[in-house]
């Protein structure tokens, strides 16, 4: 009888690699220029811009694409 081994590309190697994949593409961003949003871990969508400035924001649907970013505030490295 033929044992079925179990197997998944979803271990820790991959998520690893994924993480470090995010990170290069975001740091390559920024060096281009770019700012880049994305979701904090309290949940709260964060612009960062190139020069290192944090900002909380929200996604206006009614705006046109080119000023859906709606800033709310600057965060601060000790922001809660």
């Amino acid at each position: 009888m033929n044992e079925v081994t179990e197997f998944t590309v979803l271990n820790d190697e991959f998520f690893s690699t994924v993480l470090k994949a995010c990170s290069n593409a975001r740091a390559a961003a920024l060096r281009a220029g770019h700012p880049v949003v994305y979701r904090d871990e309290a949940g709260r969508y964060v612009e960062e811009r190139p020069g290192g400035n944090r900002f909380e924001v929200r996604f206006d649907k009614t705006r046109p694409r080119e000023s859906h970013i709606v800033v709310l505030r600057e965060l601060t490295p000790n922001a809660a």
